[in-house]
């Protein structure tokens, strides 16, 4: 048996997420379906995160094994060649029997993008959240420090849909680094963060809260409070998908064929 590992990119537009779902075209499904073509065997792919509706990727991870003697280069020209032009294969590489994309993960970080212009190009309307109102932005950039540490984010995440699973889940997630900066054309404001893991919509929500904190609503110390509440009608609004992207992955790279 061979493991091999997928850095993938993807434009979630018109994919309903990342998993598998009966009848729905998602970025698993796709890839799985290229894959089982290519080995004929029944391939599973493992991911690092379950990407929602619309939201995009420059460095998912998956990860599979097969019997199939291709190279990894021959999956990744293989890949490319047989799944649409929104999905892309940016890397592939044997890794040893241990890699596993969700459990090897040791940190990810997520971009939300926000256009403060007038007017949207239409090149990026797909990737942005059009926000061209005032904003306290220096607030902003105070709130979005507060992130960072070991906290517990329930007013930050969305109901997993059962009540009992939100009673038994752990809510506490460590943030290495939380900023907000313009960029070098002045016309957007990007939300960066990185973190080990996150909760279901936790970026999304995050993003909506310090929208709150520009727009007057919240403050900065509020950040602490809502921790504290543990009740996610307190915070901010989860903002659309389209301005979210899983830009990078990190893993535990002793796992790599070849390294002790």
């Amino acid at each position: 048996m061979r493991y091999f590992k997928l850095t993938i990119a993807y434009d979630g537009t018109d994919f309903h997420g990342w998993q598998i779902q009966a009848n729905k075209p998602t970025i698993q499904g796709e890839v799985v379906d290229v894959l089982r073509r290519l080995t004929q065997e029944n391939v599973a792919l493992h991911g690092t995160g379950r990407t929602d509706a619309g939201v995009h990727a420059l460095g998912q991870v998956g990860s599979f094994r097969t019997q199939s003697h291709l190279a990894a280069q021959d999956f990744q020209r293989a890949l490319n060649a047989l799944l649409p032009p929104t999905i892309r294969i940016v890397g592939a590489e044997e890794v040893g029997p241990d890699f596993n994309a969700r459990w090897s993960a040791r940190g990810k970080t997520y971009r939300y993008r926000l256009y403060r212009g007038k007017v949207v190009p239409p090149m990026v309307w797909r990737y942005v959240l059009h926000y061209p109102f005032p904003l306290d932005e220096e607030a902003m950039r105070d709130a979005a420090a507060r992130f960072v540490g070991m906290h517990d984010f329930a007013s930050f995440a969305a109901s997993t849909g059962s009540e009992e699973d939100d009673k038994e889940r752990s809510t506490e997630r460590e943030i290495y680094s939380s900023e907000l900066l313009r960029t070098a054309d002045n016309e957007e404001l990007v939300f960066t963060v990185r973190g080990r893991s996150f909760l279901r919509y936790m970026v999304r929500k995050m993003m909506g809260t310090l929208l709150d904190v520009g727009r007057g609503k919240l403050s900065p110390a509020d950040i602490d409070r809502l921790y504290e509440l543990r009740d996610r009608s307190k915070s901010g609004p989860t903002v659309p998908p389209q301005g979210l992207v899983m830009v990078e992955v990190q893993h535990q790279e002793a796992w790599r064929v070849g390294q002790p």
